[in-house]
């Protein structure tokens, strides 16, 4: 009876220009009677005229696997193809860049939360609030005021579940579902699209 190997395509793996990748770099693997030999077999090499994206066919990788070790019967569980994200360079934004666009964030988002209460007339409400739980007018509700924009703050840091590098649970914040959603969509449209296999002949 044949050794029977379970093979199975990682979704995604990190590569840099010039770095081999072998079977067990690309894919996970078990079964009885399988000779080391296996995971170590090189896949591909990718390099600089590859493009920032590759996609792998598991067909290519059991056919690599059958041609070296035709006594292995080979199992495909999980998803047809992978990507492999190319690494093309390893710069760290510039720390002026990054003070840039934090300052741009921040003056953005002061300005959008400054027009959105001008547009409710939040100070108007405020005012009103203070009459009706005093009787009196006040020009200037601080009492109400400060601990409101607080809130805002707070509210922010609970929506979004972190506070500079600690966060408060282990779910993720909605930030972080909508840049994992986004980054699946753009790995589905790279493997659909099939913008650079991987030429194995």
């Amino acid at each position: 009876m044949k050794p029977v190997l379970y093979l199975r395509l990682k979704k995604k793996v990190m590569a840099t220009p010039g770095q081999p990748l072998t079977i067990k770099d690309l894919c996970r693997l078990t079964g009885e009677g399988i000779p080391p030999e296996v995971g170590s077999m090189p896949v591909c090499v990718p390099q600089l005229g590859h493009g920032n994206y590759l996609v792998i066919d598991v067909i290519d990788i059991i056919q690599l696997v059958q041609k070296k070790f035709p006594m292995i019967e080979v199992q495909q569980v999980g998803p047809h193809q992978m990507l492999v994200e190319v690494k093309l360079s390893d710069k760290r934004p510039r720390f002026l860049y990054v003070m840039l666009v934090s300052l741009v964030l921040f003056a953005g988002s002061g300005l959008a939360i400054m027009n959105f209460h001008t547009d409710v007339s939040m100070a108007a409400v405020h005012e009103r609030i203070v009459f009706l739980l005093t009787g009196q007018h006040v020009k200037k509700p601080l009492l109400l005021q400060i601990p409101y924009s607080i809130g805002i703050g707070v509210g922010m840091m609970l929506f979004f579940n972190r506070l500079f590098q600690r966060k408060f649970n282990e779910e993720p914040s909605p930030l972080e579902l909508e840049t994992f959603q986004y980054q699946e969509t753009i790995d589905q449209y790279m493997i659909n699209d099939e913008k650079q296999e991987v030429d194995f002949s």
